[in-house]
């Protein structure tokens, strides 16, 4: 049967989706189930590894019968997801050996500050920041809690590997390049675990997957689970997926993804860019060449840890809003934020401040106060956040941005869009797919079994929905973003 759909399997902090893709890019079925959130402890995270498999399982055969498809038409499988959660699990029995450990997780903050005078060889050698929010704290803990006793039996992964390893039914134990920079346990500059980092951090480089090229063969579903193999041909980080889906692979050309958290990523080419401003240097992906070798490309990073997460909480948390959607009529329901200014710090504040003991806080509440001031100083400071970020890069490249590229569930949102646009004076610019990450995937995987031939043609071919361009609130935006500012130095270090 002829090869005619390519499926992305996109696994993020709040759920997991399966979507199928045809020759044209379009979409013609997919699924998704939010994934349950644990929080044993204010300020933990976790995920149930067997759920996210479960629900992989599911996602793929729903999305397959929504296209009404058949497996074996299915050229290849791309793979991308929430980066820097990990887990450690028994090889021989597939059983996790605890929770894995979410992104957002701040546990081992405590750790972190331990480790304070390795913090110059850690950037240097992994182009990121000692905090809480990689893998490699959560990892030393993780082997500290469970305490194994035989460390030939235990596997180490972020959700890519654990994912991986399932689909292949335990044969392929293996990273790509993306996810593995995310840890704190690779060296950005030779792609490879690093010795003196895998001492640092206490952890065994027995435990760790394969790191291969993001773009290529890591290999092939288990005919068990579709009654066909289809080759899984490329593994990304959600960001550099993303970033590989908006055709930014070149210097000049950065996203901004609205999920979770939000993610500002600007491609640096093939030399390793550090950064004046506090963003994290990181690899965008790699290519398997025929030769053997791969093609390599760099970027700068930009990571606010709460931006979706924001609207969930005031939609669980609080219970202020009923669904998300709901935050777009409210915002726009009063002239302006009546004065309330929020800071999205409730798992800290990530680039450029990187504050663990930073803390969520609302200020400038009066009796005037209402649940819509509330609610538009949540998405005022969403926008705000991205604003930090791009003034950074813009001093960082020298050339200033003059689009943003935007993609994320929060996209939906035209208020918080067109404040994006106003604060920072700039077009935005959003796809009529706002699911990038699994469309940047899915290219991946197409283009590296010749499903599709040219990336360029592919990423051109992408339909825009809309371009919100700076409007008449341009001036009040920036001089709310000045007053933001000053809220967000009042809350951090707030945990000592």
């Amino acid at each position: 049967m002829a090869k005619q759909y390519v499926m992305a399997l996109d696994l993020g902090t709040t759920g997991n989706r399966a979507i199928v893709f045809n020759q044209a890019g379009d979409i013609v079925g997919q699924a998704y189930k939010e994934l349950t959130q644990y929080y044993p402890q204010p300020g933990w995270v976790e995920h149930d590894a067997i759920e996210i498999w479960q629900q992989v399982q599911w996602a793929i055969k729903t999305a397959i019968g929504e296209a009404n498809v058949d497996a074996s038409e299915i050229a290849a499988i791309g793979l991308t997801v929430q980066r820097e959660t990990c887990l450690l699990w028994d090889k021989t029995t597939g059983k996790p050996l605890h929770k894995a450990i979410v992104w957002q997780d701040r546990r081992t903050a405590d750790m972190c500050t331990t480790l304070v005078d390795h913090k110059a060889e850690i950037y240097e050698r992994s182009g990121l920041f000692l905090d809480a929010y990689f893998s490699g704290t959560k990892l030393r803990w993780l082997l500290d809690k469970v305490q194994p006793e035989n460390l030939d039996n235990v596997l180490a992964g972020t959700i890519d590997t654990w994912a991986l390893w399932n689909l292949t039914d335990g044969k392929v134990h293996a990273t790509d390049h993306s996810n593995a920079s995310r840890t704190l346990l690779m060296n950005l500059a030779t792609q490879q675990w690093d010795d003196k980092l895998l001492d640092i951090f206490g952890v065994p480089r027995s435990l760790l997957a394969e790191i291969k090229p993001s773009q290529g063969i890591f290999g092939y579903t288990d005919p068990s689970l579709l009654g066909v193999e289809i080759p899984i041909a490329a593994l990304l980080g959600d960001q550099q997926a993303a970033l590989f889906a908006h055709g930014c692979d070149r210097p000049g050309l950065l996203k901004c993804t609205y999920g979770t958290g939000a993610f500002l990523v600007a491609h640096t080419g093939k030399e390793i860019v550090r950064s004046k401003n506090q963003l994290l240097s990181t690899i965008s992906w790699t290519t398997t060449k025929k030769d053997s070798n791969y093609e390599l490309g760099y970027a700068l990073e930009g990571s606010m840890f709460t931006a979706g997460a924001c609207i969930q909480w005031l939609r669980d948390g609080l219970q202020i809003i009923d669904s998300a959607a709901d935050s777009d009529p409210l915002a726009k329901s009063v002239k302006d934020n009546g004065g309330v200014y929020f800071v999205p710090a409730l798992s800290g504040l990530g680039a450029p401040h990187w504050d663990m003991g930073a803390r969520g806080a609302f200020l400038g509440i009066t009796r005037g106060a209402t649940k819509a001031h509330m609610v538009r100083s949540v998405l005022e400071a969403i926008a705000n956040q991205a604003r930090e970020v791009v003034t950074a890069i813009n001093d960082d490249s020298g050339t200033p941005i003059m689009t943003l590229k935007v993609d994320g569930g929060a996209c939906h949102n035209d208020f918080l869009m067109q404040y994006q646009a106003d604060v920072l004076g700039i077009p935005v610019e959003r796809p009529a797919v706002l699911d990038a990450t699994a469309q940047g995937s899915a290219f991946a995987a197409g283009l590296a079994v010749g499903f599709w031939d040219d990336y360029t043609t592919l990423v051109n071919s992408r339909k825009i929905d809309k371009t919100f361009e700076p409007g008449p609130n341009k001036a009040a935006a920036q001089e709310n973003f000045a007053t933001w500012q000053q809220a967000v130095e009042r809350a951090k270090g707030w945990i000592a």
